[in-house]
């Protein structure tokens, strides 16, 4: 029987962190599928190991398998309480930094012209995560480009991705290795574990999850995703002719809405029917799960 690996987004994909209502027995379901033998379930997240735990405790999320953190700069494999790190996903990502680290990146950018830059928290850190604070009002484009120029020059090959942070009203400038994302990652564990793309799917919500929802693996977008990244997501999968690895929540199934981890349940369904049996309603300690 085949095995299934569900790789997911955490902040508002699984986690009900955004503006539209959760369906109440969508996560108590998640827990369900989770505990199926024929599931190996992947937490794919920007946040650190110990954000991803508080994740777990404060929502209640089933414990996961593995996980992928750090913006895709780390890969755990969870046994109980105890969180291995994936050595060889280190090994591969740092080929593009040719023996540098993060120290070494943080010495040639101390004198960025015209650019401040305020190193972010250490827990924000690690050897191939570089991460800072900017000023929110500055040109993207630009100082990813300084950047770039100035690490290729020693040839640092990097991801940089800057972002803004409208509640903290900064700007967040992380330095990557080049392979260092979401996609490679999901692909490097595939590899590792022996995943077939055919009995692999992903679930996000976001502009940052776009690389893996348009990248040919069977991908599902929650029904709380926002509009332009549903639209993007579709011209793009259009273009290369792969309209049908993906699947857009839109609610109905078992009566929810769609939304966070009732629309992974939805995509899970659609592209692994035989799921939807997994979840069905039981009683357990004389409570049951209405669906």
């Amino acid at each position: 029987m085949k095995t299934i690996l569900l790789c997911s987004d955490l902040d508002r994909t699984l986690i009900p962190n955004g503006a539209e209502d959760e369906s109440p027995p969508a996560r108590p379901l998640l827990a369900r599928l989770a505990a199926h033998p024929q599931l190996r379930l992947v937490y794919v997240s920007g946040r650190d190991k110990n954000l991803v735990r508080e994740a777990i405790a404060d929502f209640d999320l089933p414990d996961p398998e593995f996980v992928i953190g750090d913006v895709g700069t780390t890969l755990y494999h969870i046994e109980g309480s105890k969180w291995h790190m994936n050595q060889g996903w280190q090994r591969e990502i740092g080929l593009d930094w040719h023996g540098h680290g993060h120290d070494d990146i943080t010495k040639l950018l101390v004198d960025m012209d015209g650019i401040d830059l305020e190193l972010q928290a250490p827990e924000k850190q690690n050897r191939y995560k570089v991460s800072y604070y900017t000023d929110p009002s500055i040109d993207s484009g630009t100082i990813r480009q300084q950047v770039s120029d100035l690490l290729d020059d020693h040839d640092i090959a990097t991801h940089i991705i800057w972002s803004r942070d409208d509640a903290e009203d900064t700007g967040l400038l992380d330095i990557l290795p080049r392979r260092a994302n979401k996609l490679q990652a999901i692909r490097f564990l595939m590899a590792d574990k022996a995943f077939e793309e055919s009995n692999t799917v992903f679930a996000g919500d976001s502009g940052n999850d776009l690389d893996v929802l348009v990248s040919g693996l069977q991908a599902i977008l929650v029904n709380n995703a926002a509009e332009d990244v549903r639209q993007t997501a579709i011209h793009r999968l259009a273009e290369a002719g792969h309209n049908d690895r993906l699947y857009l929540a839109k609610g109905g199934f078992r009566g929810m809405n769609g939304n966070y981890a009732a629309g992974v349940l939805e995509g899970l369904a659609h592209f692994f029917p035989e799921t939807a049996d997994w979840i069905s309603p039981e009683t357990d300690n004389g409570m049951t799960i209405e669906c």
